[in-house]
């Protein structure tokens, strides 16, 4: 992708369709007049009141408990430096956002037009009162530490820089589980730390607390070794000034246990490397390229731990798996400040965290048979749903118990419980579904490549690394349209009906009447119908020349299943062929099944299918838990539309008592965990929360998906194809270029499982 390209994608993506990347939403019901009466005059006057008898009531009555402030004064912007205020605002909204999906914690992200600290300081305590928390970023040193100091001691809403403070806590669960590795003990080891701002001198800080000797630590910046004969050092270096006879970085890593970079990339040498001491720990954090190159140092040592900040290599040392969740858990006993003991306890709860069992729903996002605990895994990945449940509640304990929490937690499972019901609104399932895609990328066939957003899915794919595009279409369209959206990528290009195909149509067309001839076909037929391209599309994926494929954007689903019938047909061991649709709802990812083809089927159809959609969700990760719906509720109703679904589930009681499943329930039961359990407390869905819903007919299904998908602007991803010979996947009429994306990485994962079966 071109730097020209790549400007113009993030540009488009924060001005359409709408400016910005977050809103305000109401969360109070605002339809009628009794209801703006109690939301503003007069009725709000009784809340207002009782906040005034009691400020604490205001985190009963507001939106304060659940509010932080992402404050910058754009001083030091990413690696842009200070661009000014409103030119750092589309970061302070993204950070909003990453606080949203990760924590479910709103955000206003406010630009202060000051670089003065007095301003700056007096300005976020008139806005405190708004605020649970006060998430400082993006303010250049050494003004970041003074705002810091100065508003932690004069506030009593948690507060962090996460600029210095995340960096540090992340790395510091890295650092005691890769010392805990190498078998070194941490008030032992010699620390080189390059970069000398806020983030490195927050990093040395930390490290500090859990035991690295002052005297071991050598910390350099752009001059070199930060030595106690230089003169002008800030106070903050001064701190770190080392006595010992060292002047280079070169100097400092010989016989270093530890190397912490903050600074800028390629610095670092294989000799520098080489001479430091057995089993050597580099955290090569700059960004986005690091200071040695990973490949570089692996190669150069066997015995390294090594840590960067980049998603493409083992180990990513990534602020998000801090701030979210610390924020979350002060949030919820209402600290009055974020303190050396929470920020510690956010260590050991993510030093931990590596070391258990790893969830085959993360292994599965980062393509890994089992990921365990060892060199190439010393902090938990990002994408791990655990992390919610995990670090609040060891950050809230730290501050009950050093005084600082106003609530107080009595029921730790219950509190972990709610954690857990925060996750499930969010788009953690596409992006584990994107990144799984991208461990093992696949050939895909794009059949509509001259319909524009099926050009513009192939381009997203190629340029993430998703998959490898085969466009398939007129030539002369393609080039066009590509030039258009500047994807100037050498991908393949294949119309079915030139010339320069003769060769491979007559080859696939040979094939095709060889197997049909029997049937009716003749060699002119068949060489006939290789020009269409969605024959000639299977007959690619049957012939080994490419791994999946994608198509139906412009054509309708009957008309583009037929050739994937004839030519790809059913699975050996399937029985039936089904569809599901994945929609991602404010409960969370829902399966629903039969959406696309089996338009009233039996009984026996009705748990076959069940079974395969079961099958479908675990390669998510998931565990299904299903509600086979009807109008009725166990035999409420005999008719047979209604009784072949209890018989369904009759026979998979029987003959897979391990599946979790029942019915035949009406979708509010199957929906409402409590309705059910107080109603039909013996169902084996009782008390569990369902996430695929298996429909009695192909009209119940198609219509609830959709009208779900419209009404409530649900994402739908599908129809996925279940018990097709070959991974062929038909997009629904008029796809978006998201759905087109999420396909072909359902596609690229169904190729890597048939690939393991073969």
């Amino acid at each position: 992708m071109s730097k020209q390209s790549k400007r113009r994608e993030a540009l488009v993506y924060h001005a359409k369709p709408t400016p910005g990347k977050i809103k305000v939403v109401p969360t109070k019901k605002h339809g009628s007049q009794r209801d703006l009466s109690l939301a503003y005059s007069p009725g709000v006057a009784e809340p207002c009141l009782e906040i005034a008898k009691d400020v604490e009531n205001v985190y009963k009555y507001t939106t304060k408990g659940n509010l932080v402030a992402v404050i910058s004064n754009g001083t030091a912007v990413l690696g842009l430096g200070n661009i000014g205020p409103e030119a750092s605002k589309p970061v302070m909204e993204g950070k909003g956002l990453l606080f949203k999906i990760f924590a479910d914690i709103d955000v206003f992200d406010i630009e202060v037009d000051t670089e003065n600290v007095e301003e700056f300081v007096q300005t976020v305590k008139m806005i405190a009162p708004t605020f649970g928390g006060i998430n400082l970023e993006d303010i250049k040193a050494p003004e970041a530490f003074e705002i810091e100091r100065r508003l932690k001691e004069e506030l009593n809403i948690p507060l962090m820089h996460d600029d210095q403070h995340g960096t540090a806590i992340i790395s510091a669960a890295a650092l005691l589980n890769a010392l805990e590795l190498a078998n070194k003990k941490i008030e032992e080891v010699r620390l080189v730390v390059s970069g000398a701002g806020a983030a490195a001198i927050s990093c040395t800080r930390l490290y500090q607390a859990f035991g690295v000797k002052r005297e071991n630590v050598v910390m350099t910046d752009s001059k070199g070794v930060i030595r106690q004969d230089r003169d002008n050092l800030s106070a903050e270096k001064a701190e770190f000034a080392t006595h010992l006879n060292l002047h280079t970085l070169e100097d400092a890593f010989k016989d270093a246990d530890v190397f912490v970079g903050l600074s800028t990339s390629n610095i670092v040498t294989p000799d520098m490397l080489l001479s430091m001491a057995a089993n050597p720990i580099v955290f090569a954090m700059a960004n986005p390229d690091p200071e040695i190159d990973y490949q570089l140092a692996i190669d150069t040592r066997e015995d390294i731990i090594m840590a960067t900040g980049r998603s493409d290599h083992p180990n990513q040392v990534n602020n998000v798996l801090g701030f979210p969740y610390i924020f979350r858990g002060a949030l919820d006993v209402r600290a009055t400040k974020i303190n050396e003991e929470m920020k510690m306890a956010a260590v050991r709860a993510l030093a931990k965290l590596a070391k258990e069992t790893v969830p085959e729903q993360v292994n599965i996002a980062y393509g890994e048979t089992r990921l365990t605990f060892g060199r190439d895994y010393i902090i938990p990945k990002p994408f791990d749903p655990r992390l919610i449940a995990a670090v609040p509640p060891e950050v809230a304990k730290a501050a009950i118990k050093s005084g600082v929490a106003k609530h107080i937690i009595e029921d730790w499972g219950k509190y972990e419980e709610e954690l857990l019901e925060r996750l499930g609104s969010d788009h953690k399932i596409v992006r584990l579904l994107l990144n799984r895609a991208k461990t093992n990328p696949k050939r895909i066939v794009f059949a509509e490549a001259d319909q524009l957003d099926v050009l513009k899915a192939a381009q997203i794919v190629h340029e993430e690394g998703i998959a490898f595009p085969i466009l398939l279409g007129r030539e002369d369209v393609i080039l066009q349209l590509k030039a258009e959206i500047e994807f100037d990528a050498d991908v393949p290009i294949i119309d079915p009906k030139s010339d320069s195909e003769t060769e491979r149509k007559n080859r696939y067309a040979a094939v095709y009447w060889q197997k049909n001839k029997r049937k009716g076909v003749t060699k002119y037929s068949a060489e006939k119908i290789m020009r269409e391209r969605n024959y000639f599309a299977a007959m690619m994926v049957n012939e080994g020349d490419a791994d999946a494929l994608i198509s139906g954007y412009s054509r309708s689903y009957p008309s583009v299943f037929k050739p994937m019938m004839e030519l790809i047909g059913m699975a050996k061991n399937a029985t039936r062929i089904a569809t599901t649709n994945l929609l991602l709802t404010q409960r969370g990812p829902m399966f629903f099944s039969d959406t696309a083809i089996n338009i009233d089927p039996s009984a026996k159809d009705l748990a076959t299918i069940a079974q395969m959609t079961a099958k479908t969700v675990k390669l998510f990760g998931m565990e299904p838990v299903i509600a086979m719906v009807s109008y009725a509720n166990f035999g409420s109703s005999t008719n047979e539309r209604s009784s072949k679904v209890g018989q369904a589930v009759k026979y998979l009681h029987e003959h897979h008592p391990d599946m979790i499943v029942d019915g035949e329930l009406q979708t509010d039961f199957a929906l409402n965990s409590k309705m059910l359990q107080d109603i039909f407390p013996f169902s084996k869905l009782a008390g569990k929360r369902v996430n695929t819903i298996i429909f009695p007919n192909l009209d119940a299904a198609n219509i609830t998906y959709k009208i779900l998908k419209e009404l409530n602007q649900t994402e739908s991803i599908g129809p996925i194809m279940m018990g097709m010979n070959k991974p062929v996947h038909i997009l629904q009429l008029d796809a978006s270029v998201d759905e087109i994306v999420s396909m072909t990485a359902i596609a690229v994962i169904d190729a890597q499982q048939k690939e393991k079966w073969v």
